[in-house]
């Protein structure tokens, strides 16, 4: 798998959720912050005005998606000035989390503009997320622009069709769309930073040419007996270069991440399947179970039979 597919199959957990909401202005319906997750908002219809807990608001239009990587607590509303009208939405709201696809939701106001908008969450594994991940911004606005980004339109479309009028299959279709809403708008973020220049960090990595070989080694095949020098050829550059330059961009040497990204996939593989422990430490690089238990316990603090036990 190439990076970015990687982060999010292997961070990911749990169930992603969906929801189409509609509401009638007046409204303000507030999202609780919740860590270890990630959100976004699509508006479908009309507009309105996102309120983050800690910065300016901000005005959106129909076609506009925002992304919250971090779970940050906010405010949608039809206006900065509408009260409290409904109470905030969080994890324990049956209505809007509970399932792939709800049905819609009408929050009436006293019968104004209506506003729709695709809100949904993905939940994350807080000792597994990746760098990548990590160093977002708490939000990512991407305004709607006439015939940019025709992948993430189609996305939202066919995502909200299905959440809207959920049918034969919609608990199959949803996930996958959720999975491909978010590698889009992570795409775009990404491939945006590039376009700017003097980009530094994982949204340089991703498009430094060298450094992307051999994290697609890596990522490709952890298991392989990677030196320093083999991911340097893969990079297509010397040994000490190629050092640096991974270190600078990613913050961490290359044979850092890798022993990180082994453990990260180990721990995935211990909690969704149950493939012996010589098994798991064969497909991450280890030859020696008791090499493999060590590595592991050095990471996540627990050997590898008692973190499968209490997941």
């Amino acid at each position: 798998m190439d990076v970015l597919s990687d982060v999010v199959a292997v961070t990911r957990t749990g169930r992603s959720r969906s929801a189409y909401v509609r509401w009638h202005a007046p409204w303000r319906q507030e999202f609780a912050s919740v860590p270890g997750s990630a959100g976004f908002q699509v508006v479908l219809q009309g507009s309105c005005w996102l309120l983050p807990s800690e910065a300016e608001p901000v005005q959106l239009a129909a076609g506009d998606v925002v992304f919250l990587p971090h779970g940050s607590g906010h405010t949608l509303a039809d206006s900065p000035e509408t009260p409290v009208t409904a109470p905030a939405c969080g994890p324990d709201d049956h209505q809007l989390s509970e399932t792939y696809a709800a049905d819609s939701v009408d929050r009436s106001g006293d019968g104004g503009p209506v506003t729709v908008v695709l809100c949904g969450a993905y939940q994350l594994d807080p000792f597994r997320t990746h760098p990548l991940l990590l160093t977002l911004p708490d939000l990512i606005h991407l305004p709607a622009q006439a015939g940019c980004h025709p992948e993430l339109s189609s996305a939202v479309e066919l995502l909200a069709a299905e959440v809207e009028n959920p049918r034969l299959g919609t608990d199959a279709a949803v996930p996958a769309l959720l999975d491909a809403l978010l590698l889009y708008i992570l795409r775009i973020w990404f491939n945006g930073r590039s376009s700017l220049g003097n980009t530094t960090g994982w949204a340089a990595a991703l498009n430094d040419p060298p450094v992307t070989a051999a994290l697609h080694a890596i990522h490709r095949d952890p298991a392989s007996p990677w030196t320093v020098a083999k991911l340097a050829a893969e990079a297509g550059l010397s040994r000490a270069p190629f050092a640096r330059r991974f270190a600078l961009l990613i913050g961490q040497p290359p044979l850092g991440y890798l022993t990180w990204w082994r453990m990260t996939t180990a721990a995935r593989l211990l909690r969704t399947s149950d493939a012996p422990l010589r098994s798991i430490a064969a497909q991450v690089g280890y030859t020696s179970e008791f090499a493999f238990a060590n590595a592991f316990k050095r990471t996540h603090g627990t050997a590898p039979g008692t973190y499968r036990r209490r997941s």
